[in-house]
């Protein structure tokens, strides 16, 4: 019985060892196509009409999402986590209203900066193509880390110190 649960117990390890390795090798392909250019945005416009300075001296996570994105639901709590202790700008595209974008904000408990891309503007100038899209850059604004789909707090945490 023993030698059962530890063979077990070793086939959950190195699946999730190959699965993880499989996971990044996919966000790597995925993230090719960025825009890896410095970012050169010192404001957003927030969806409820406010201006945001992007800090000088920080890093930023900038998150692009979607309301229709399933993944996005999942994702949404961790980037909730982090934003209460890092810069985190997130950019709702294709999401709808101002309106709809705070109802699925209430109904999600969550309170981080979104940018409403209705037209797309941002979606196109950093060549996202899949949701959620992960984008770390550190204080100097040069492109540090990118993730294509869902990502872990832990993740998100390591990348955002890593990238001070």
């Amino acid at each position: 019985m023993k030698d059962k649960i530890k063979k077990y117990i070793k086939e959950g390890v190195i699946f999730v060892v190959v699965l993880t390795i499989a996971m990044n090798a996919i966000s790597y392909y995925r993230s090719l196509d960025l825009n890896k250019d410095r970012l050169n945005i010192d404001t957003f416009s927030l969806f409820d009409g406010a201006k945001y300075e992007v800090s000088k001296d920080k890093p930023i996570l900038i998150y692009f999402w979607a309301t229709w994105c399933p993944v996005c639901k999942f994702q949404a709590s961790n980037i909730q986590k982090i934003s209460k202790e890092y810069e985190v700008i997130t950019i709702a595209v294709q999401s709808g209203s101002k309106k709809e974008i705070q109802n699925y904000l209430d109904e999600h408990n969550l309170t981080f900066k979104v940018v409403n891309d209705e037209d797309g503007f941002y979606f196109h100038k950093f060549n996202i193509e899949v949701f959620p899209t992960t984008l770390i850059y550190d204080k100097n604004k040069n492109l540090k880390f990118s993730e294509v789909g869902y990502t872990t707090t832990a993740g998100l945490y390591t990348r955002m110190l890593l990238s001070k």
